[in-house]
Parts: C-alpha cells; sequence; structure tokens
C-alpha cells in the first residue's frame, strides 16, 4: 500500500501565483515585446540565400546552388503563409480563435512543404538532393537566431 505525502500547510494560505497590476503587466510587455513572425521569415529568407550561394560556390555547380536554394524556398514559402494566417484580423478574436487558427495555418504550412518537396524533381533541373536537404535543414533552424536578434524596443524605465 503506498502512502502520498501531504501537501505542507504554507501552500494553503498562499496563492499559487501573484497577479500582476496593470501597470506591472504594461512594464513587462514593455521590456518583452512580441517578436513579429515576418522577422523570422526574413531571417530565414536570409540564411536560405546565403546558403544557396555557399553551395554554389564551393561546389561550382549551379545545379548544387539551386537545389539547396529550393531546399530554403520549401521552408520560406510555407513559413510566409503561416506569419500571414497568424497576423490576420481573425487571428486574435478570443483565445479559441487563435488556438484553432494557429493549428490550421500549422496544417497549411506542413501541407505546402511537403507539395513543394514533391514538386521538386519536375521543378528544378538536375536536383540535388542532398543539397536540397541541406538548404531545407539550415533554413529551417535559423529561426532561434532569428529570435535572439530581433529587434527590441527600449525601456527607459526599469521594473
Amino acid at each position: 500500500m503506498r502512502k502520498i505525502a501531504p501537501l505542507p500547510d504554507s501552500t494553503e494560505d498562499e496563492p499559487p501565483f501573484k497577479p500582476l497590476t496593470a501597470d506591472e503587466a504594461r512594464r513587462l510587455r514593455e521590456q518583452n515585446p512580441p517578436v513579429s513572425p515576418w522577422w523570422v521569415v526574413a531571417g530565414q529568407a536570409s540564411m536560405g540565400l546565403l546558403v544557396a550561394l555557399a553551395a554554389w560556390a564551393f561546389t561550382g555547380r549551379q545545379n548544387v546552388g539551386w537545389s539547396a536554394g529550393y531546399g530554403a524556398l520549401a521552408v520560406v514559402i510555407p513559413a510566409a503563409i503561416f506569419a500571414r494566417g497568424l497576423t490576420g484580423r481573425f487571428s486574435s478574436l478570443n483565445a479559441g480563435t487563435a488556438a484553432v487558427g494557429f493549428m490550421a495555418w500549422e496544417m497549411v504550412k506542413i501541407a505546402s512543404s511537403i507539395a513543394l518537396l514533391a514538386a521538386a524533381p519536375r521543378l528544378v533541373a538536375d536536383l540535388s538532393w542532398p543539397a536540397l536537404l541541406v538548404g531545407l535543414v539550415l533554413t529551417m533552424k535559423v529561426y532561434w537566431l532569428a529570435l535572439a536578434y530581433s529587434p527590441r524596443r527600449r525601456s527607459n524605465d526599469k521594473l
């Protein structure tokens, strides 16, 4: 038979969290402004261009550069569709609409990525799958750099 340890008495007296005042919430939002999804899309597009040019320069073969660039496009185009869907006017009506919209646009993003990858052999002459996958993966994983180097508003007053 298992015994469950009782909760400490102190947790019953204290609320589990301290609600912020309106002023504290405003200052917190000013210090941590939301990052635009378009900033992430721009970072991915920049990385895709760099990867395509580097692939072409290192191999000396134009088809390798085009393949890497197409792999980057298979990330950037669906990400732009997703960002457009998230920044639409219906995305912030209420929490339920935002959650359903997020899931719907994520499914559209995945489906468009799969469609672009399936069309790659017909659209890119002399396709190099390894270069395409390198372009795809490097472009997909750059979102954390775009978030780390996102523009921040400066706040004069501190919490």
